[in-house]
């Protein structure tokens, strides 16, 4: 491979990564799914009954959010007869970890502040 090949081929990687970066930020800038995040953090599996009743979101509306989460390759699903389950993607990339990580604990410490 010649040079400039190899800094176009570094070039792309950079700007997926700052799509995914983007993305994941645009994902996680709605309440709904920040606080769906929070949740899928605890590391279990959540169906959208579970987080309908917990977000106070109607299914048509936790069905959207949970499809930006998973366009933004945040969460997995897997189907469970009728039930659709998710779960947080466990091959996430460490730094968009590090951001959800950063995004739950600043949700944290809010709940702790306000009370």
């Amino acid at each position: 491979m010649d040079g400039a090949y190899k800094m176009r081929q570094s070039a792309y990687e950079n700007m997926v990564t700052r799509v995914n970066v983007s993305q994941v930020l645009s994902a996680l800038s709605e309440p709904i799914r920040m606080y769906a995040m929070q949740i899928f953090w605890d590391g279990g599996e959540h169906c959208v009954c579970e987080l309908m009743d917990r977000l106070h979101a109607t299914q048509s509306r936790m069905s959207r959010h949970m499809a930006a989460l998973k366009a933004a390759g945040l969460v997995i699903d897997r189907r469970d007869a009728q039930w659709v389950r998710y779960r947080c993607n466990p091959d996430l990339p460490q730094e968009i970890a590090r951001i959800v990580e950063a995004v739950v604990a600043a949700i944290e410490n809010n709940k702790r502040a306000a009370v």
